[in-house]
């Protein structure tokens, strides 16, 4: 996410054909504070890619400011195509979820920077609203129609059901192994239909097209401006267990001075800058971020060997 730049003015350079949606910027700051000569920053979609687009832009600014080198932001098509820029150099830093970090560590050498912080969400409420701790987890849900025929997992035995990409924690692991767990192997008897976008699960049940979505505790947030019914016409029949928050991950062969330099910018973005912390919270419902290592994830490397015994 970040850069530094060049003494005076610098072109912004197109990002990477991996890239679903790209933006150029010049760095501002007057002297470099890497030795990078720009940073690519990749996102992964957690609604549909073009919505992304206009509120991740202004982080290319704001980072180049903290850096001094240009700073090129870009919206990925999904998680798979990050993590091979990432491996290919095309992009430095990626916004990972758990399993796609998992999966770049393992291939690529990717390492995590830095984890988000969120507030927790009043499940008891059940209406979206928060807690006031800030969590570095968060849980997966199955959500389904208020009138809807499905009182539990059971009940989703030929039903179709709105999942993300198969690398999607809270989309799809998570979920499909816990179901496991209450006696059902959705894998095998319900109808698993991928949409791209956690607003798109939701969206799905509420317009009839799924029965039942698996979608992050509580993305029914992400659609209540448009739909003001959508918790009264909604209801959740499981919560799973804790999931790593997502990571900031940086490529191999960034240099430990420019991982520093990354991380401290980024910091400060997330965490300090008022535009940049509504930045976060708008794309992630992030509130910030904190430091993390890679052992945070092993609970994500057992989820994914027990969907694997699953198939």
């Amino acid at each position: 996410m970040l850069k530094k730049l060049l003494v005076g003015t610098a072109t912004a350079l197109a990002v990477t054909a991996t890239a679903g949606v790209v933006s150029t910027t010049t760095a501002d700051a007057a002297s470099k504070k890497v030795d990078m000569k720009e940073v690519n920053v990749q996102f992964v979609p957690s609604v549909q890619a073009d919505k992304m687009e206009a509120k991740t832009k202004p982080l290319e600014k704001l980072l180049s400011k903290q850096l001094g080198v240009p700073v090129h932001v870009s919206v990925s098509t999904d998680y798979n195509t990050v993590v091979e820029a990432m491996g290919s150099k095309k992009v430095d830093l990626g916004f990972l979820p758990p399993d796609p970090y998992v999966h770049a560590h393992s291939k690529y050498g990717v390492e995590p920077l830095l984890q988000s912080e969120r507030y927790g969400i009043n499940d008891k409420k059940g209406d979206g609203s928060n807690t006031k701790k800030l969590v570095n987890s968060y849980r997966s849900m199955v959500v389904v129609k208020k009138d809807s025929k499905i009182k539990d997992a059971k009940d989703l035995k030929d039903k179709s059901i709105a999942v993300q990409n198969t690398t999607s924690d809270a989309g799809y692991i998570f979920p499909i192994v816990d179901l496991k767990k209450d006696g059902i192997n959705v894998l095998k008897s319900s109808k698993l239909v991928t949409v791209k976008g956690h607003d798109q699960g939701v969206l799905s049940v509420l317009n009839g097209d799924t029965d039942a979505a698996f979608v992050f505790d509580d993305a029914r947030n992400l659609v209540k401006d448009d739909n003001k019914k959508v918790f009264k016409n909604t209801r959740v029949i499981k919560y799973t267990s804790e999931i790593p928050n997502d990571t900031i991950s940086v490529r191999k062969g960034v240099s430990k001075h420019d991982q520093k330099e990354i991380k401290k910018a980024m910091k400060h973005v997330a965490n300090d800058d008022k535009q940049g912390k509504q930045i976060m919270k708008d794309v992630y419902t992030w509130e910030g971020v904190t430091d993390t290592k890679d052992s945070n994830f092993n609970k994500v490397r057992d989820y994914q060997k027990k969907i694997e015994d699953m198939q």
